[in-house]
């Protein structure tokens, strides 16, 4: 079904359809033409009200979930709002000030994270999340440790005392001299600074055949490091906060539908990719129910925003996940505003 524009709209039916919306959102229920009479100034009989909800309801913006029920939007109702009529507001300052001094706090940076996701979620009545990539130690040293003829383990040292293991495979020929000739030299290269760091300068010397190796130490030389982007680019570290609070007044009405997003929940890796494809662009991104797979089945929306430090890269996304019928007006610019002071923390 095309969904007209909503300045086709008459003035009355965007009238009405905006009190539908706002009643529904503040109250998670069907409005029926008698309340609309009653809580408007519109100066409509009911039955001209209820004439506009059913072409309303043609145009596929509103559905009545029983018979002798009001009406509600739909998925589509929803998104024409979001799109053509929401007015946003501001958070306030009490608002503001706790997510800033949640992502102040000293200590780690995950704890900041954790501290401003669950602050965001408190605020929002939602489920609060953010995404940043995995944090890149600086390195102190680096070693290959035989284990047979054809492979190796790789030891990482960060300066924090952090020790990581991967196993890589041999290239052919390869002894301990130039196994170890591999581990002094990326210890004289990697002391100091972060693994992306130290592969963009071994690549540079590498291909500029500048580094003092042999054939087969500089060949393991990139196929370690290699195995440590490429796991370590797999793991980006996800924070979910306020689970519980998706178990509102209205919940025990649709329990199957807490219980099925409560499961979506636990699947982070889905979650992750959600969020990532949020990162293209600027603007904040809004899934409405079945809009996304993955919340499809609970009918669940999502707010997402990248956060971008100074220089314009993007270095994590921040969002909410909710009913479909969350204070969109609210929500979206808190959404906007955690991650302008994640982007300060995270720079």
């Amino acid at each position: 079904m095309i969904t007209p524009p909503i300045h086709e709209l008459t003035d009355r039916a965007r009238d009405v359809f905006r009190i539908v919306v706002d009643s529904y959102l503040d109250t998670g229920a069907p409005v029926g033409s008698r309340t609309i009479s009653k809580i408007s100034a519109l100066n409509l009989s009911p039955a001209s009200i209820r004439n506009v909800m059913q072409d309303l309801e043609e145009l596929g913006l509103l559905a009545a979930p029983h018979t002798s029920a009001g009406r509600m939007p739909t998925e589509i109702g929803l998104r024409l709002f979001v799109d053509g009529m929401m007015q946003a507001s501001a958070p306030s300052a009490e608002e503001r000030a706790a997510i800033e001094m949640r992502a102040g706090q000293a200590g780690p940076v995950e704890d900041a994270l954790a501290g401003t996701t669950a602050a965001l979620s408190g605020l929002s009545a939602c489920a609060g999340l953010v995404l940043v990539p995995k944090a890149e130690p600086v390195l102190r040293q680096f070693s290959f440790v035989p284990l047979s003829h054809d492979r190796a383990l790789a030891v990482l040292v960060g300066e924090d005392g952090s020790v990581e293991n991967r196993v890589v495979e041999l290239p052919g020929g390869m002894d301990v001299a130039a196994l170890q000739q591999a581990s002094n030299y990326l210890t004289a290269m990697l002391g100091g600074v972060t693994l992306s760091e130290a592969q963009r300068r071994i690549a540079h010397d590498l291909k500029a055949q500048r580094a003092a190796l042999d054939s087969a130490a500089a060949a393991l030389v990139e196929r370690g490091l290699a195995v440590w982007s490429e796991d370590g680019g797999r793991r980006p570290v996800l924070i979910v906060r306020g689970q519980a609070r998706l178990i509102d007044a209205t919940a025990a009405e649709d329990l199957d539908r807490v219980r099925q997003l409560l499961d979506e929940l636990e699947g982070k890796e889905e979650i992750a990719r959600l969020l990532d494809s949020a990162s293209e662009g600027e603007a904040t991104r809004i899934f409405i129910g079945s809009e996304n797979k993955l919340f499809a089945l609970s009918g669940s929306s999502v707010i997402a925003k990248p956060v971008r430090a100074l220089d314009g890269r993007v270095v994590g996304v921040v969002g909410v996940i909710g009913p479909t019928r969350l204070n969109y007006a609210r929500v979206v610019p808190m959404v906007d505003f955690t991650a302008a002071t994640l982007a300060r923390l995270l720079a």
